[in-house]
């Protein structure tokens, strides 16, 4: 599968039910870019009216996320809010189920339709879902323990932020690049980066930043950093200030930041850093548009997510409109015996 970054995530803030048609129309579309064939756009098109419906009907700050699986292969639709929560849920995914005297088709729907369905609630704090569809043949596509948010900042249409993740056997190695300021030519730095990433990818890190260095030397530079995931530990090695965390069920282990200088430009000479990862740990990139004291005590609700509701939970709640902001979050790969 090959990874999709080049377009940013759609983002569709719930505030007026005719934000319902908007995400229908966008998920239909979004769909179709990735390649979804028959019937598949317009089920992704279902599968976000009926999130956007229960955003719109029972909560409050609430969107959606569009965009293709970070690794390639479909398409998931991200629902966020901070709403009351679900004291119900087991009830709230059954076909007929409903609060307010409608046909209660909404949640049983999207599980129905969607190739995975996640959904995660606490009374008091909001819900949290993803729906992916895969390419027919290819569930596990949808399986991928991994997840991203990409967002340019407000009044902007191109991102300067980039991200994504590369499967090599038994190992993951991932990249989250912010080139310097936001707009096109952020946007032309950050790809850049990535296009060297993607040509350099089973190299050792610092020779991946290297070679960054060197792409990058006629553009506005970025910050970088890249992490290798294996079953038990982490290679990270990064410039400038893209943020990373390891965290597991139970708390968050490590906080790490990049080297000072910027890829490009002022460069010191990369270097790794080797971290454990304890049984269930997942990482978690990403730039200044996220601010960084969500992890300084972290909810037992956000410490327990799945991946890929672990980084809309962080874009949603922790986002600086005003900047560029990526998520990145990833456990590594499962060994197949």
């Amino acid at each position: 599968m090959t990874p999709t970054v080049a377009t940013p995530t759609a983002y569709i803030r719930i505030d007026h039910y005719s934000a319902v048609h908007l995400a229908a129309e966008t998920a239909r579309s979004a769909a179709k870019q990735c390649g979804l064939p028959g019937a598949l756009p317009d089920k992704a098109a279902v599968v976000a009216s009926e999130l956007a419906s229960n955003i719109s009907k029972h909560a409050t700050d609430g969107a959606l996320y569009i965009q293709p699986l970070p690794l390639g292969g479909g398409l998931e639709i991200l629902a966020a809010d901070h709403g009351p929560g679900m004291p119900e849920l087991g009830r709230c995914l059954t076909d007929g189920y409903s609060t307010t005297r409608t046909l209660g088709a909404g949640l049983g729907a999207v599980g129905r339709i969607a190739t995975t369905f996640a959904i995660e609630t606490r009374p008091g704090t909001g819900t949290l879902a993803c729906a992916r569809l895969a390419f027919p043949g290819h569930p596990q596509a949808a399986r991928q323990d991994t997840g991203t948010v990409r967002l340019p900042a407000d009044n902007e249409e191109h991102c300067g932020d980039a991200a994504t993740v590369i499967d090599t056997g038994t190992v993951r190695t991932a990249a989250v690049i912010d080139g310097l300021g936001h707009g096109p030519e952020a946007g032309e730095a950050a790809y850049s980066a990535l296009r060297s990433f993607r040509t350099q990818a089973g190299a050792a890190l610092p020779d991946i930043v290297t070679a960054m260095h060197r792409a990058l030397r006629h553009s506005r530079g970025a910050a970088v950093a890249i992490v290798r995931l294996h079953a038990d530990r982490a290679e990270y090695c990064g410039i400038g200030n893209v943020r990373m965390v390891t965290l597991s069920p139970q708390q968050v282990h490590h906080r790490v930041t990049g080297q000072p200088g910027v890829v490009g430009w002022r460069m010191p000479t990369p270097c790794t850093r080797h971290l454990l990862l304890p049984a269930g740990s997942a990482i978690l990139m990403h730039t200044d548009g996220i601010e960084q004291r969500w992890s300084h005590t972290p909810s037992d609700f956000v410490l327990r997510l799945p991946v890929p509701l672990l980084a809309v939970a962080i874009a949603h709640r922790h986002r600086r409109f005003r900047d560029d902001a990526t998520v990145l979050t990833a456990r590594p790969p499962q060994v197949i015996s």
